[in-house]
């Protein structure tokens, strides 16, 4: 497996990962996280834009797709019930998703997003089970609950 920067011509791939990980949140008790059209066509084009989107990939197969930057997150200024392990400058991971389950994407693309930097922010919905194993299984720290764009709560946690 590799990790790139997703390309406009990668756009139609990309999104039915994306529909097919909002329908599986809405199936297994999470039908809140991805709703109203999120995350849209729009948005992971400005992401690929402003060259924070990454695919993962193998044998010319997009397995995963998540978003990547090392600017500062205004929705992680502000933690409730705890606090960042520390402010040092972070990377910050967003919209992890793998077009369908198979051991090893995730962690994977985690990996590669902290050797980038050696400190990471990420967050979830509190009914993300898979997303929270996964976070857990990378060795990331519980730090309180952070106010996603929309004004919902989000679990918050940090590698470094």
């Amino acid at each position: 497996m590799k990790i790139e920067k997703t390309q406009i011509k990668d756009l139609d791939k990309v999104m039915t990962i994306y529909n097919r990980a909002v329908k599986f949140m809405c199936e297994n008790g999470n039908p809140t996280q991805w709703s109203n059209g999120y995350p849209s066509r729009q948005m992971i084009m400005n992401d690929i834009s402003n060259n924070i989107s990454y695919v993962c990939v193998e044998n010319n197969e997009i397995l995963g797709v998540f978003s990547f930057s090392k600017e500062k997150d205004p929705t992680y200024s502000v933690i409730k019930d705890g606090e960042w392990i520390n402010d040092l400058p972070y990377g910050v991971v967003h919209r992890v998703c793998v077009k369908e389950y198979r051991k090893g994407i995730g962690i994977f693309c985690l990996d590669w997003c902290f050797k980038q930097c050696g400190n990471l922010r990420i967050d979830t919905h509190i009914n993300n089970h898979p997303m929270k194993a996964l976070i857990n299984k990378f060795g990331f720290k519980y730090c309180g609950i952070i106010n996603a764009k929309d004004g919902t709560e989000r679990v918050a946690f940090q590698k470094c």
